[in-house]
């Protein structure tokens, strides 16, 4: 899977992430790697100021690193998440 750098991939990937047991925010901050996840209370937030393609990475980056339920996903988004997977194994 190609990774597009388009605000409807990022819709896409922002919806995937609603499914998930953790919470999207975006927010402004200093955060080394443009990310913080904070587990014990399942919210992840992303630097606001962040481009476009920062943004998308930093959600790739944040849905390798926590535990996702594929089964509690819509197929939709079942089928997107092991093509990002596969996408970040290659």
């Amino acid at each position: 899977m190609e990774i597009k750098y388009t605000n409807h991939f990022l819709n896409k990937l922002e919806d995937l992430f609603s499914e998930t047991a953790y919470i999207l925010r975006y927010e402004r901050g200093n955060f080394k790697s443009g990310y913080c996840i904070l587990n014990d209370n399942k919210v992840a937030v992303i630097n606001k100021f962040y481009s476009l393609d920062g943004k998308i990475n930093c959600i790739i980056d944040i849905l390798r690193q926590i535990e996702v339920d594929e089964n509690k996903l819509s197929p939709k988004n079942q089928k997107l998440f092991r093509e990002i997977n596969q996408t970040v194994e290659n």
